[in-house]
């Protein structure tokens, strides 16, 4: 993204954050409108350029503060990802584990699952399985979300083989 915003617009991404400073606006919806249209930016860029100025996106945080703030209010759900992480880790050494601000995709070529505190009672589990037909445990996603599934958990007693098999699928089928 930064790459092409340079491209695209002649100016690196310091020079468009220098913009907003300058600009005094704070609120992030302000902030790509007023790049939008002073400045004719696309909304991805000026979406970009707005997060990066207010160090709200997730690369300008710690891994370990996104995963400590994901799980505030949830801390019960903690020992429900490590014991997920633990098991996925051993599908094979080519997994990305990548921390955001409210979920940890896990990405092989592609992305196969999200693992996301949702709740205070739900733990849910976003499984890439496009084509799979929903049954036990795989509930269908809604269109347009970034898995094709999710399963929901509420304790660390139902992560069961049937989760971890339908994990597996999706480290499979990510790797084709």
């Amino acid at each position: 993204m930064e790459k092409g915003l340079t491209e695209k617009t002649g100016k690196q991404l310091d020079y468009w954050i220098n913009v907003v400073k300058e600009s005094k606006i704070e609120k992030h919806s302000d902030i790509i409108n007023f790049l939008k249209v002073e400045h004719g930016l696309s909304y991805g860029f000026a979406n970009f350029v707005a997060l990066k100025a207010n160090k709200s996106d997730a690369g300008s945080f710690e891994e370990s503060d996104l995963l400590i703030n994901q799980y505030k209010g949830k801390e019960h759900f903690k020992p429900v990802y490590d014991k997920l992480i633990a098991h996925i880790q051993t599908f094979g050494n080519d997994i990305t584990i990548a921390p955001k601000k409210t979920y940890v995709s896990l990405i092989r070529k592609k992305q196969f699952a999200l693992l996301n505190p949702a709740t205070k009672t739900r733990f849910e589990i976003g499984i890439s399985l496009k084509g799979q037909e929903p049954k036990g445990k795989l509930e269908a996603e809604k269109p347009g979300s970034m898995c094709s599934h999710k399963i929901g958990i509420a304790d660390i007693k139902e992560i069961d083989n049937e989760v971890l098999d339908w994990l597996m699928a999706a480290y499979n089928n990510a790797g084709k």
